[in-house]
Formats: C-alpha cells, sequence, structure tokens
C-alpha cells in the first residue's frame, strides 16, 4: 500500500513541526519547508527518519508568490526522485507570522506583510500546487481563535486569518470535483515561540488565557499536532468546508 504524503509550509518549528512528528508516526512522509532556519529543517528531516517515515524539507518563503511556479517544479521533481510519485495527499497551509499592533497603530507596511504572508502566499501556493495534489486528497488551512474573539492588537492579523477562512469554503465548494476536501483549523492560544513566544513566556498572559479556558490550561503544540492529525485521518474524510476551533474552550 503506498504511504500517504503530506507538504506543509512552515514545518522547521512551532505547530508546523509538530504537525509534521504527528503525521509522520502514522506513517505519513513529510515534505516540509522551512524559510531561513535551514539547520532546524535538516534536525527535523533526521527526527522524521527515525520514525521510518522519508522526509525532504524545502526552502519557501511564502511571501514571495513569484517563487512559487519554481517551487512547484522542485516539489515536483522532489516527488519523482524521492517518493516516486507524481503526486501528494495532504497540503497543510501553516506558514505565518504574527504581528501585535493596535488598530490604530498598524502600518501599511505591517499590513501588506501579513496580507503577502497570510492571505496572498497560501491562496496562490495552494493554486500552485494543484495540479500536484491527488484526486480525493486533503487541504487544510490554518487560522485562529481571534477570528471567533477579539483580542486588542490582532486586528490586521485576524482579518488575514478570517479571510482564509471564507477562502476555506469557496475551495471546498470548487475543489469537490475532485473528491479534494478543504477545512480550516483555528488554534487557541499555544505555548510556542510564535509572536516573540508571549504566551509561552509571559507568565501573566499565560495565567490570564488559562484562566478563560475551560480546560484550564493553555494549549500545547501536541494539541494541535494531534488534531491535525485526526482530521487528515481516513475517519475524516467526510468533513468539508468547515472551521475545527482548537483551543480548550477559550472564551465560550
Amino acid at each position: 500500500m503506498t504511504r500517504k504524503i503530506a507538504l506543509i509550509t512552515g514545518a522547521s518549528r512551532g505547530l508546523g513541526k509538530n504537525t509534521a512528528q504527528h503525521l509522520a508516526a502514522h506513517g505519513v512522509d513529510i515534505i516540509g519547508t522551512y524559510n531561513s532556519k535551514a539547520d532546524e529543517a535538516q534536525e527535523l528531516v533526521k527526527s522524521l527518519k527515525k520514525a521510518k517515515v522519508r522526509a525532504v524539507m524545502l526552502q519557501l518563503d511564502i511571501s514571495r508568490s513569484e517563487t512559487f511556479d519554481d517551487f512547484a517544479g522542485e516539489v515536483s521533481r522532489t516527488l519523482q526522485t524521492v517518493f516516486n510519485q507524481p503526486r501528494f495527499d495532504f497540503l497543510v497551509n501553516n506558514a505565518g507570522i504574527g504581528i501585535h499592533a493596535s488598530f490604530s497603530e498598524t502600518s501599511e507596511e505591517q499590513f501588506d506583510q501579513l496580507v503577502n504572508i497570510q492571505l496572498k502566499g497560501p491562496f496562490f501556493l495552494t493554486q500552485r500546487l494543484l495540479p500536484l495534489i491527488n484526486d480525493n486528497g486533503r487541504i487544510l488551512n490554518i487560522s485562529t481563535g481571534l477570528t471567533r474573539f477579539a483580542l486588542p492588537g490582532y486586528a490586521a492579523y485576524a482579518a488575514m486569518k478570517g479571510a482564509m477562512e471564507v477562502l476555506t469554503r469557496y475551495q471546498a465548494k470548487e475543489l469537490g470535483a475532485r473528491g479534494i476536501s478543504v477545512n480550516v483549523l483555528a488554534p487557541g492560544a499555544i505555548e510556542t515561540d510564535f509572536g516573540g513566544g508571549v504566551v509561552r513566556d509571559n507568565p501573566e498572559v499565560n495565567e490570564f488565557i488559562a484562566g478563560n479556558t475551560a480546560l484550564g490550561r493553555v494549549g500545547l503544540p501536541d494539541d494541535i499536532g494531534g488534531a491535525i492529525s485526526l482530521l487528515l485521518a481516513d475517519e475524516g474524510r467526510w468533513i468539508n468546508g468547515q472551521r475545527v476551533e482548537v483551543s480548550g474552550g477559550m472564551f465560550l
């Protein structure tokens, strides 16, 4: 039986890395992308190979859509040479950054950076990679709990993620003819280095979030990687066009 292959953007650290580890534990081969941390990317490849799966990390700056044609060509060559397959099965649009700025103080430069990384990037990368995704495959976009509840300082970031949630429904509708399901997963606050590690490293922020979460703690990377693995499992094949929040019950 041919093993599934997942392409995960932003896989060298944080939630992308954890997702790769969870999928590998279930026998899924991995193509990951990294932007600048080549050493971390190669360390992940080594650890994934210990899980008895094939793994490759490719460099990609998600903000530079003009490079996507070349990147798609690199993915195609990698599929042929490393995996002996013409296509892959799962695309996880995870790569992103966090910018904390109030609505009144958000600059055009910050806004444009978020557009390019959080919206334009995954929109056109997915478009370019469509010919390389197997029929009956899966696309999973990563959003945020901040599209449901509002915390000051994230207006621009949450707006981009809200757009991705709308895009997810359109992708699900338009790609259904190929049997490709598309969903969006919205994490709550997670202890990673995202946004400078504020949730992980600031005790007051951590306590505030835990106190406003039904399960009484801040999320961990394993909570998200496990949920993504669950959605991409065979049992999740009939879930389509949905926003799935994985927050432990924040601000219910």
